[in-house]
């Protein structure tokens, strides 16, 4: 996901893409605790994902 796809998104869709990778983002860490996790780079790129609709999310705020 690219901040580029998210500049065009609105605030209600920003918000719901954002719950959807936080949930992924804590089924990572369970499995990672859990050690059912084979690829732990998934877990970056989640929250990498979150803080790029978080960001894109604060931006059309103060527009």
């Amino acid at each position: 996901m690219k901040y580029t796809d998210l500049q065009d998104k609105s605030i209600e869709e920003l918000q719901n893409l954002l719950k959807e990778k936080k949930l992924e983002v804590f089924t990572l860490r369970a499995k990672l605790k859990t050690m059912q996790l084979t690829n732990t780079s998934e877990l970056r790129a989640a929250k990498k994902d979150v803080a790029r609709i978080m960001t894109a999310l604060n931006a059309a705020r103060d527009k």
